[in-house]
């Protein structure tokens, strides 16, 4: 069941991803060969005007086939006759396409559940916030540079944070007021604290408030993408903390396991959530200019612009392939990494 429900939310994800490429080719006057979800042998299709539409073997990815995509042709309607800009467009509206899903998920997921408010419910004896005179009912309003709209920010704040001073903004009885903090290290919770906790109880939002705090969420998880990356990139993170679809597949299993106890609302939500979190991640991903990704080929559509010139099918399909490559055996290695974690109960 749980191997079905993970199924559902990526090819869900990557249906939304592969028809904002569809969608926008069709619009920007590109011909559509094919529109499949998965890769290897056919399974089931129907071909509609000029698209042959499918499901393949293997769930996990898909495509928009457009003509002159990858080889040569005097049609017209073919993705390379269209200016830069229309192919830019069709390439970036798949990750758009995620944020725009992502953005859709949020706003039914806060309307339905609410949001957790970052006002401070208890201040923790011995530590900062308690020094700096933090009181309960407090909100805090903005972290550095950063404005906060839920509790869970301040939590990831100060996990990226890892225990640097930070100046804290925070409203108390209608004034504001500003205090910095140097975060303390718990040695029971293993990790750097500011001192306070958030509240209990959700707050309930409206349908105008629903879709103003998705937005705060879409940016919360974009920010948590690229914060992670950057820890990826700096070596603060291993490939160890990174999960693959065999990961997810157990997070999701879990998720829903855990949620059952308090009913189909609290397991179809947490399933919204995640789904977020993975689209808003997939639309990150592939506009970061790694070869074979979306990213990659909006990158030799720039240096086309600039230099007036089609970079060579050639050198683009070898480089291509060998980011391919690369993706794939990265794949590999955290496939091999999430099933030992799992085998050793650290999952």
């Amino acid at each position: 069941m749980t191997i079905v429900i993970a199924i559902l939310v990526f090819g869900f994800i990557i249906f939304f991803h592969e028809f904002g490429h569809f969608i926008v080719a069709k619009r920007c006057g590109v011909k559509v060969n094919e529109f499949c979800l998965g890769f290897g042998p056919r399974l089931i299709g129907f071909k509609k005007g000029e698209t042959d539409y499918c499901l393949r073997l293997l769930p996990l990815g898909g495509a928009c086939v457009m003509e002159g995509e990858e080889e040569d042709t005097d049609d017209e309607r073919s993705f390379l006759k269209k200016p830069i800009w229309k192919r830019a467009l069709i390439i970036a509206a798949g990750p758009l396409f995620n944020f725009l899903l992502a953005f859709i998920l949020a706003a039914i997921m806060l309307g339905t559940m609410g949001i957790s408010e970052p006002v401070v419910s208890n201040v923790m004896e011995g530590y900062p916030a308690e020094e700096a005179g933090l009181q309960e009912g407090d909100r805090i309003k903005a972290l550095g540079n950063y404005d906060v709209h839920f509790y869970k920010e301040v939590t990831a704040f100060n996990f990226f944070n890892k225990g640097k001073p930070v100046e804290v903004n925070y409203i108390r009885d209608g004034k504001e007021y500003k205090t910095t903090l140097i975060p303390k290290f718990s040695e029971e919770d293993q990790k750097y604290l500011l001192g306070v906790t958030g509240p209990a109880e959700n707050k309930k939002l409206n349908f105008f408030e629903a879709i103003g705090n998705a937005f705060y969420e879409l940016r919360y998880q974009i920010t948590v993408t690229f914060k992670s990356l950057g820890m990826l990139i700096t070596g603060q993170v291993g490939i160890r903390d990174m999960s693959g679809p065999v990961g997810i597949v157990k997070v999701i299993g879990d998720t829903v396991k855990n949620s059952m106890p308090d009913g189909a609302l609290y397991v179809v939500m947490n399933l919204f959530n995640i789904t977020v979190l993975l689209s808003a991640n997939l639309g990150v991903m592939n506009l970061i200019p790694i070869p074979a990704l979306d990213g990659g080929r909006l990158l030799f559509l720039l240096i086309e612009g600039v230099s007036r010139k089609k970079v060579s099918r050639k050198v683009e399909g070898y480089v291509n392939g060998a980011g391919f490559i690369a993706l794939m055996a990265l794949m590999v290695v955290v496939l091999i990494s999430d099933v030992a974690k799992i085998a050793t109960g650290q999952m």
